[in-house]
């Protein structure tokens, strides 16, 4: 069996990462999406292991110490991170992993594992992205310009992702990234493995 492809993926806050992944998951049911770990308390109706791993700060950092997480950051007091064994697993079981992680944590983890694909998710335009966040209504003026501050030096990261797609419509931004998968299972990095069993059985 062919090990999973871990699949990083990064957006800028309001370029849909979220609205995307879930179109990807409920039309592919083999897809894992990882499950990050954290320091925070729960807040009401989230779940241990489905929202997050909630963890103490002693246990965060000792996964840290010991090489278990794939990237981590602290951030508001927290810390916040992706614990490698369930991913390993899984992708050892051939099931194919997205990381819904930032441009930081992107880069960690092409570091530990740089077999990975990583895809940028770029807003059709800044403007439309200014149009989707105060679109929302649930933010202040000084918040929505920090968002599109941080967005505007995310995208300048874009370059050091493996594709990039751009997200005007989810059905066609999803289907893209589904393409991309297609592709890479058929890398020859991932399948020498069938050449090696073809020339065996010749």
């Amino acid at each position: 069996m062919n090990k999973g492809l871990l699949i990083v993926l990064s957006a800028p806050s309001g370029a849909g990462k979220g609205t995307i992944i879930k179109k990807l998951m409920d039309d592919d049911r083999s897809l894992k999406l990882s499950v990050s770990a954290t320091t925070r308390s729960p807040r009401p109706g989230e779940v241990d292991g489905e929202d997050y791993f909630f963890l103490s700060r002693e246990e965060f950092e000792d996964l840290v110490k010991n090489g278990e997480m794939l990237e981590h950051a602290e951030y508001v007091g927290n810390c916040y991170g992706t614990p490698k064994g369930p991913v390993e697993r899984w992708l050892e079981d051939g099931l194919d992993v997205i990381l819904e992680i930032d441009v930081q944590g992107g880069a960690q983890v092409k570091e530990i594992m740089p077999e990975c694909v990583s895809i940028f998710i770029l807003p059709p335009s800044m403007r439309e992205l200014e149009n989707r966040l105060r679109g929302r209504s649930t933010e202040q003026d000084e918040v929505v310009n920090a968002r599109l501050e941080a967005a505007r030096n995310e995208v300048h990261r874009a370059e050091d992702y493996d594709y990039v797609v751009v997200n005007d419509e989810v059905e066609v931004a999803a289907e893209e990234i589904r393409t991309i998968i297609a592709a890479e299972k058929h890398r020859f990095s991932r399948v020498s493995s069938i050449v090696e069993r073809v020339l065996i059985d010749a």
